[in-house]
């Protein structure tokens, strides 16, 4: 069976990064987009990554065109927007895609360890997120794949992934499982 560190990904600058680099931290990866309604959970992600880094936690940033073409622009001007507006310090790599024929292989092995479990519909915003994904394809629930920007995978220090986490989860449950983690 794979690992997470059997993986290699491209940084912004167009080289290829090993996870193993990453071996023995926690990681949040993240696919992302600039002109999302959820961009802002660019500040909450911060807050973690300044709180948590030196106990070992790695934020992993791989922005994402499929959802909305809410991530139009180059790597540079994604960084550019990032640090600008929500002066982000974690690591952001190339754009990639997430679903689909052209989806990168670790997200293929993120996505085959912890699949989709459905939107918390009691929440507003998961009930909208259902709805509205349901419009295109009412069956899309029954697949495993990313539904849309800002879905998070927690993996742990030993490289297993541990949760998913839509992108209408509450920040503060996503940071408590981070601190869990680190804990451990």
């Amino acid at each position: 069976m794979a690992s997470i560190y059997d993986f290699k990904v491209m940084n912004r600058q167009g080289e290829e990064v090993s996870l193993k680099d990453f071996e023995g931290k926690v990681l949040l990866i993240v696919n992302t987009a600039t002109g999302c309604g959820f961009t802002p959970h660019y500040a909450p992600l911060e807050e973690m990554y300044k709180q948590y880094h030196d106990q070992g936690l790695e934020i992993l940033d791989f922005p994402c065109n499929q959802f909305g073409h809410q991530a139009p622009g180059t790597d540079d001007e994604i960084h550019e927007f990032c640090t600008s507006q929500y002066q982000t310090t974690f690591d952001q790599f190339a754009k990639i895609d997430v679903n689909g024929e052209h989806a990168i292989p670790l997200y293929q092995y993120l996505t085959s360890q912890k699949g989709f479990e459905g939107f918390d519909t009691s929440s507003e915003t998961g009930a909208f997120m259902d709805e509205f994904l349901k419009k295109d394809d009412p069956d899309y629930a029954s697949t495993p794949s990313i539904k849309w920007n800002f879905t998070k995978f927690l993996v742990d220090r030993s490289g297993r992934v541990v949760e998913r986490f839509e992108p209408t989860e509450d920040m503060a449950k996503v940071e408590e499982a981070v601190k869990a983690q680190l804990a451990k």
